[in-house]
């Protein structure tokens, strides 16, 4: 019978991931704290008025966008993609970057492991690292897009 080895550490890259993960996920929840309390208090003035937000909820987020737009953005076209970060003057839309950050971390985790993958002669997990990168960015890009939104 033969005996399976179980390896009992984590990959230096994979010690690296997490720490990177960590560090990005406390970061963009920090963020997250601090914007949401530059919106409440009013510091930062929203698009969109606290004491009229509610009368929005009920809407699908392409009427939404067409409400704000009309009612408090005066934008040629409503703000959809990336156009948010055109308005992160406005507490509402700065909400928006702790999140964009926080989805964005994996693949600065991606993009850090990739040398000690190849440095290590894994080649086949270097390159699955490199198609996630590209995957990931290119589909928060909107260059790929599926389910027609």
């Amino acid at each position: 019978m033969t005996e399976i080895k179980i390896q009992k550490s984590a990959t230096p890259e994979q010690l690296l991931y997490a720490d990177i993960l960590e560090k990005g996920m406390f970061f963009g929840l920090a963020l997250i704290i601090v914007t949401f309390i530059l919106y409440l208090t009013g510091i930062m003035s929203p698009a969109v008025p606290l004491d009229q937000i509610a009368g929005y909820w009920e809407l699908p987020v392409k009427e939404y966008l067409a409400a704000i737009n009309t009612n408090f953005l005066h934008l040629a076209h409503p703000p959809t993609g990336w156009v948010w970060m055109t308005l992160l003057g406005k507490g509402d839309f700065l909400n928006f970057l702790p999140i964009a950050i926080l989805g964005g971390v994996t693949i600065v985790c991606y993009v850090a492991i990739i040398p000690g993958l190849f440095k290590r002669g894994d080649k086949a997990y270097a390159i699955m690292a490199i198609a996630e990168v590209l995957i990931l960015t290119l589909a928060a890009s909107g260059v790929l897009s599926a389910g027609g939104h």
